[in-house]
């Protein structure tokens, strides 16, 4: 008998904002949503500061330099 291993990924590969919510892909395909509420940073920030951001760690995490905010993504599973 053999087991299906199922490998999920914590990589995000975009993200973007609408007014109340931080959408992410992974790299296996999956998509987030979480309100920004849950950041008072990204919540307080200018459209143009949660837009300044970078991938950390190859997609492990995300960096808004503006705002001195990391967000690790495994954190938001």
């Amino acid at each position: 008998m053999s087991i299906l291993q199922i490998s999920k990924s914590t990589n995000a590969v975009n993200i973007w904002f609408d007014e109340i919510k931080m959408y992410l892909v992974l790299d296996d395909g999956r998509e987030l949503s979480v309100p920004i509420n849950w950041f008072p940073s990204l919540r307080d920030a200018t459209p143009g500061q949660r837009n300044n951001w970078r991938f950390i760690g190859d997609g492990e995490g995300i960096h808004w330099n503006d705002l001195d905010e990391d967000i690790l993504v495994e954190g938001l599973l």
